[in-house]
């Protein structure tokens, strides 16, 4: 009838598939081509999304389709361009490479059926469409980790809506835990401590560690965003693990846009400033990107060191992000161990031919009443 509720979901229940767990990690996302017209469609889902510019809606609208997607996207275009390879975007390679590692480091340390997907909150695989996947597989739990460290609204928090969006419209949603961030968990700092020595022993030590995070809006902050502190933490953190002082190791926000004031200090500021003391080589990392992108490896490693070297500076060495590395997968396995407790797929004492009788048996109960199985 017009007008009634439209809820998705597989037709019958099947007692045929044991129940299962899914660990979904979603990262931002990229567009499908480094051109503008693959560019357009992704920019306008990322800055349409209402949690990444807190604007009045019809004007931002404007300003957004009448403005910055005639220019935006030849400029990004060009960006990503610069770091495409030849299997793709190094988000999307990048973020496979690591859920394919957790998936078997999970597998490795637990017994249970126990699936690793993974999503991009603008572009694809979209949200909705693994969630959809995840539940013809028939996933009755599901962990949503986001792979931002730090919690913002304008990252985790957008996720989070993605996912609200996705289940409610399902006919038989699944248990749904969520992992806010990772900021200051003892595996993930032990992980990116170990990054920099390592980077330190293979191309030699810079005269300063520069620890550049995404920046958002102060105005987001002032109105309740744990973002930056969380920033600060983890680079306190970093600092204290690598036995760095506050002057041996500085921190700063990147990638800002248009004039409303950012989070400080500005990264490309600091690195002019840097290269103008005399410095000739500083080491810069990326605490709050689990995987390489086009803001490490384009704004970072080639836009930022360019600003280093015209400003009298030398090298500017990056350090790569965690990416699939295997303390990286190992602490995001403890992050997941430690969220799904209770639930008897991530049991060490998962016993699946005790569990297959158990199915059988609901099978014979459900035929006998006459339901299909």
């Amino acid at each position: 009838m017009p007008g009634t509720p439209n809820y998705t979901g597989l037709n019958g229940h099947s007692h045929d598939l044991p129940a299962k767990a899914a660990v979904l990690l979603v990262n931002l996302g990229t567009p499908e081509a480094p051109t503008a017209a693959a560019v357009r469609p992704y920019l306008a889902e990322f800055l349409g999304d209402p949690r990444v510019i807190e604007y009045p809606r019809l004007l931002w609208k404007l300003i957004l389709h009448g403005v910055i997607l005639r220019i935006r996207p030849k400029r990004s275009a060009h960006a990503y361009q610069r770091i495409w390879t030849a299997e793709g975007s190094p988000l999307r390679t990048g973020s496979e490479a690591l859920a394919a590692a957790l998936g078997a480091e999970l597998a490795r340390r637990r017994p249970g059926p126990v699936t690793v997907a993974l999503a991009m909150r603008y572009g694809k695989p979209s949200v909705a469409a693994t969630v959809a996947k995840l539940q013809r597989e028939g996933v009755r739990r599901l962990l949503v980790l986001p792979l931002y460290p730090q919690y913002s609204a304008t990252s985790t928090g957008s996720v989070f809506d993605a996912v609200a969006d996705t289940v409610k419209g399902l006919r038989w949603p699944p248990e749904l835990r969520q992992v806010n961030d990772y900021h200051d968990h003892p595996a993930y700092i032990a992980a990116l401590a170990d990054s920099v020595r390592a980077h330190w022993a293979a191309n030699g030590r810079g005269e300063k560690l520069l620890m550049s995070f995404h920046g958002i809006p102060e105005r987001y902050v002032r109105s309740g965003d744990p973002y930056y502190c969380q920033c600060h933490a983890t680079a306190r953190l970093l600092r204290e693990a690598l036995g760095l002082s506050e002057e041996e190791a500085l921190f700063s926000f990147q990638s800002r846009v248009g004039r409303e004031r950012w989070l400080h200090p500005y990264t490309d500021e600091t690195i002019r400033a840097l290269g103008a003391s005399g410095l000739k080589r500083i080491d810069v990392i990326s605490p709050g990107f689990a995987v390489d992108c086009l803001e490490t490896l384009e704004e970072i490693a080639m836009q930022n060191a360019e600003f280093f070297r015209e400003a009298g500076g030398e090298t500017l060495s990056y350090i790569p992000c965690l990416n699939s590395a295997p303390a990286h997968v190992a602490a995001l396995a403890d992050l997941v161990l430690t969220h799904s407790q209770g639930w008897p797929e991530f049991d060490p004492a998962y016993d699946a031919a005790a569990e297959a009788v158990k199915l059988a048996a609901a099978r014979e109960r459900a035929r006998k009443a006459g339901a299909g199985a």
